[in-house]
């Protein structure tokens, strides 16, 4: 009987014998030689011209991106300006107007999964880290498409990134193995500041300021200070500033999301445990108060200048006033895993289970909160009355890989398109 081999070829395992032969040496006696090697036609391998792979790329444009590969806020982003919200979905960014239901697209032209992103301040820009060997730091034109910039400062993966409000710098944290942290003149493409951090960083945040900015992961909550690190007249780069946070009887526990505070809360700063902890800290450093948030998980946080998001597990989102951490409300969940959306979404069951919440951005021009879940769906809700949250748009993707894909060409439209 025929078995499949290693390499794909046939094995007999009746134990038929193939004739041992090699190249030169005469087949021993009582054996066949094997009939002759069919001859080898070797064709060279056609290749478009340089006009009609032009052509071709001319022809062919990106309509819409149906997925997304953010694990955590570090991957998702908004512009405070617009309200457009910008995510990762392999080595493109997506960049999508909810109002329009439209979408546009950057292609990171190194071909490298990209990690992090984020908006500048004034939406112009966006700044994205990548995985791999020698990952760059780039900065894109968010309207015309293009890379300004690139910056090489870290060998195993940038794991966040983000504009200082002012927009004179740019902070890149590379993962544990990485362990550079490197403040950036993002205009004049050098490193003003570095240091290494010894632990896994998960999330960063931006004093409203910019005069210094909060690492968190494992053990360790640390603030940077810039002033003091870039204030030196000095042409090579300096030591990073750090500071730790006082912890106290909290010094053990995994921080996964920061957020400074905005507006009568800047000094400031929130974070969020994975055991479920929401701290808040003030400006010398220490720990104020702390609340628990009564769920197995939470996973990241984000703030508006009177509320703060807390996203967990099972599609919870808590809210808190900022100025007190008095609890508030719930967002709605979102639907429960093992629907089907397509019929219409059934009444929600005791034992309806939900996708974790792993995370957030919050859009200051419409009161709206994106949320990305476990499954790989996105749902933007209307938190202007919380008392009344609305859902504004949602999209489910793959919850997972995708093991195969058909193409469906339409001739209906002036112009003819290809669903992948």
């Amino acid at each position: 009987m025929a078995a499949v081999g290693s390499g794909g070829y046939a094995r007999n395992d009746a134990g038929e014998k193939l004739p041992s032969v090699m190249a030169g040496v005469p087949a021993r006696r009582g054996q066949s030689s094997p009939p002759p090697a069919p001859p080898i036609c070797l064709r060279r391998r056609t290749r478009l011209s340089t006009a009609s792979e032009e052509t071709v790329q001319n022809r062919v444009s990106l309509e819409k991106v149906l997925g997304i590969t953010a694990q955590n806020s570090s991957g998702l982003t908004c512009d405070p300006g617009t309200g457009h919200v910008a995510y990762l979905a392999g080595c493109v960014v997506v960049i999508l107007d909810p109002k329009e239901n439209k979408q546009q697209h950057i292609f990171n032209t190194a071909r490298k999964s990209l990690s992090a992103l984020a908006f500048s301040p004034d939406g112009k820009y966006i700044v994205t880290g990548e995985n791999g060997h020698r990952p760059a730091v780039r900065i894109w034109d968010v309207e015309e498409k293009n890379q300004v910039a690139e910056m090489l400062g870290h060998k195993y993966g940038v794991a966040c990134v983000a504009f200082s409000p002012n927009m004179k710098h740019i902070v890149s944290m590379g993962y544990q193995h990485d362990m550079v942290l490197n403040v950036w003149d993002w205009k004049k493409d050098i490193v003003v500041a570095s240091n290494k951090v010894s632990c896994r960083v998960i999330a960063l945040s931006f004093s409203e300021d910019s005069s210094y900015f909060v690492t968190v992961g494992n053990r360790h909550v640390r603030f940077w200070f810039l002033e003091v690190s870039t204030e030196t007249k000095v042409t090579s780069t300096v030591p990073l500033v750090g500071r730790s946070g006082i912890l106290g009887e909290l010094h053990n526990n995994i921080f996964c999301g920061v957020a400074c505070g905005r507006g009568r809360m800047a000094g400031s700063t929130f974070c969020v445990s994975y055991s479920g902890l929401l701290c808040q800290f003030n400006e010398k450093r220490v720990l104020e108060k702390w609340i628990n948030l009564k769920v197995s998980l939470s996973s990241c946080l984000c703030v508006s200048q009177e509320l703060i998001f807390c996203g967990c597990t099972d599609g919870i989102v808590r809210i808190f006033q900022a100025h007190s951490l008095h609890y508030l409300a719930n967002l709605p969940k979102p639907h429960y895993l093992g629907v089907d959306v397509a019929q219409g979404l059934e009444p929600r069951k005791a034992e309806a289970v939900y996708p974790d919440t792993v995370a957030l951005t919050f859009d200051p021009i419409h009161q709206w909160l994106s949320c990305v879940y476990k499954d790989h769906s996105i749902y933007i809700w209307d938190v202007k009355d919380i008392n009344r949250v609305g859902k504004v748009w949602s999209e489910l993707f793959h919850s997972s890989y995708v093991w195969n894909v058909e193409t469906e060409f339409h001739s209906c439209c002036p112009g003819w398109s290809a669903m992948v």
